[in-house]
């Protein structure tokens, strides 16, 4: 048995209840006790019985990279961590068999996680594939390992020079490795995806559209995935074929790249007008991942590399300050990349002055005027103190609970463990009264939100279920708050608080129904029946989008 739960101090979800959800033009006009929804019927209406199956609103997933999800779940690609160099290469061999010319393309591999844990070269590829470009994307997303026969391609040699923010890693003897990181990896990406065409794009979003809602999903955030305009992956040409189709079975929030140029977003706000697909916010990055050692720290890295290791901005201070104060200064929202304590600490810096001369962020979104949330993405460690900013600043938390257990020992490694006790603090955020959303990072970790609940009410890996008891179990939250950061906390990021995330009239009808009560005694005594948990059904604006 798990020890005893941390208690929230703010009101939490109502405890699961027998009731009636009654919708009207895709609207929930009351949630009732059964006995008394024949008030709200009519003879047209369609009455569904779900008995005692587990109903809540719809799973949003607040941040998620929808192209290269898409993309890595359909036949045009591969994903997998695999257990060394070689067993990646050797994975390779089935893709190029059913694709026999063209790009290949994988994501998922982690050195760290292999044994031993080496970094790949072009080499292993160069002998497998001679002949065909291969690119092989990292599980954490931040660095390309290619073959020479894609460096080719893309026009790298020994003499190019890296962009700002990133690198092309060369051996001893000046030649490259095949590694590229951080900002030279985002800017070589769009070359390679732009290999694909729109049609082939669409049809793998139409695959990851339907496995989400076979999930209970009824929202994601699409979120930048470069420095760079043109570069970010933020599809809106295919999401407004989908949706002009009648194919959207998500509602989709977008979040492009951040720049001093704001054109780009607010074209974005004045063509996407439907409620199920709009321009949000913006997004960019600030520093980059520790297993790498490129977030950004306050001390050097406990295992420094180099004298004075401890990470670095990708985007200079002045430059993002700027680019935040103008965005804020119209009322847009900001979400911002920031995993070392320093890169948070300085965003909430930059934050807290946004805040003095603007008020917070208002606009319209979702069909609905609200104050906006700006928002930091996956913040994994912290200068204590700021923990008690992110919540007087109101900045959402948007977090990623299975990140805890992507890199076993690897915080300590890193970090040592003094500051692992100030990672991923969510019983820490409930305490102090921090809205978090939750969400997966997706392709980062699967789509998948039970291994998420599972995560934050255990802090353990749902596969391996290590490490015993949880990783700082202290920080383990009630599954109420889980779901409510889930669906709520993702509302709030996506600045539809009012709109989205809970079962109440006038909000959109975006429900899921699950075959087992989550928030049961039964669960919080055994939490591995929550990855035993499925949808049996989920709506959109009040539509049946999956089930029978």
């Amino acid at each position: 048995m798990m020890p005893s739960l941390p208690s929230i101090p703010f009101p939490p979800p109502p405890d699961a209840r027998p009731a009636a959800v009654c919708v009207r033009d895709g609207r929930i006009i009351a949630v009732v006790d059964p006995a008394d929804a024949h008030a709200f019927r009519t003879p047209a209406t369609r009455v569904v019985d779900y008995g005692d199956a587990f109903v809540c609103p719809g799973i949003h997933d607040a941040h998620v990279h929808a192209f290269h999800s898409a993309l890595y779940a359909s036949p045009l690609a591969e994903s997998f961590l695999g257990e060394s160099e070689a067993d990646c290469v050797n994975r390779m061999r089935a893709l190029a068999a059913r694709k026999p010319q063209g790009w290949l393309l994988s994501q998922g591999w982690r050195e760290y996680r292999w044994n031993p844990p080496v970094l790949p070269s072009k080499h292993s590829l160069d002998a497998a594939f001679p002949n065909r470009p291969v690119a092989m994307y990292s599980g954490d997303g931040h660095t390309l390992w290619l073959n020479s026969r894609a460096l080719e391609e893309l026009g790298v040699t020994r003499n190019s020079v890296p962009p700002q923010g990133g690198a092309f890693e060369r051996d001893e003897a000046g030649e490259l490795t095949g590694i590229v990181r951080e900002a030279a990896a985002m800017e070589l990406l769009p070359r390679i995806m732009a290999t694909f065409t729109r049609e082939e794009v669409a049809q793998a979003y139409r695959g990851f559209l339907r496995r989400m809602a076979s999930l209970g999903i009824t929202a994601l955030c699409d979120m930048s995935l470069a420095a760079n305009p043109g570069m970010d992956f933020i599809r809106d040409d295919v999401w407004s074929m989908l949706l002009d189709a009648g194919e959207l079975t998500a509602r989709v929030h977008l979040f492009p790249t951040l720049t001093g140029d704001l054109s780009r977003f607010e074209s974005m706000r004045r063509t996407l007008r439907s409620p199920l697909l709009q321009a949000c916010g913006l997004k960019q990055f600030f520093d980059g991942v520790s297993s790498q050692h490129t977030a950004y720290l306050k001390e050097p890295y406990t295992n420094a590399r180099h004298p004075g290791d401890r990470g670095h901005l990708t985007v200079p201070f002045e430059q993002m300050r700027t680019m935040i104060l103008h965005a804020n200064s119209k009322g847009y929202p900001v979400r911002i990349h920031t995993i070392g304590d320093e890169a948070i600490h300085l965003a909430l810096n930059i934050f807290e002055e946004a805040e003095a001369l603007y008020g917070r962020p208002s606009m319209r979104t979702n069909g609905e005027s609200a104050l906006c949330r700006n928002t930091l993405e996956h913040l994994e460690n912290f200068q204590p103190e700021d923990i008690e900013r992110l919540a007087r600043l109101e900045v959402v938390a948007s977090v990623q609970p299975p990140h805890i257990t992507l890199d076993p020992g690897g915080p300590e490694r890193d970090l040592g463990p003094e500051r692992c006790r100030w990672m991923w603090p969510f019983a820490t955020y409930l305490d102090k009264g921090v809205q978090m959303a939750f969400g997966t990072d997706s392709p980062v970790v699967d789509i998948d939100p039970m291994p998420v609940l599972y995560a934050a009410v255990t802090r353990q890996d749902a596969i391996t279920h290590e490490p015993w008891g949880g990783w700082l179990p202290e920080e383990r939250i009630p599954m109420r708050a889980a779901l409510s950061a889930y669906t709520y906390g993702s509302a709030c990021a996506a600045g539809a608080k009012g709109a989205l995330g809970t079962l109440e009239p006038d909000m959109w009808a975006d429900i899921a129904v699950f075959d087992r009560d989550l928030t049961s005694n039964e669960v919080r005594l055994n939490p591995e029946l929550i990855l035993n948990t499925h949808a049996i059904a989920t709506y959109l604006a009040g539509r049946q989008v999956f089930g029978e």
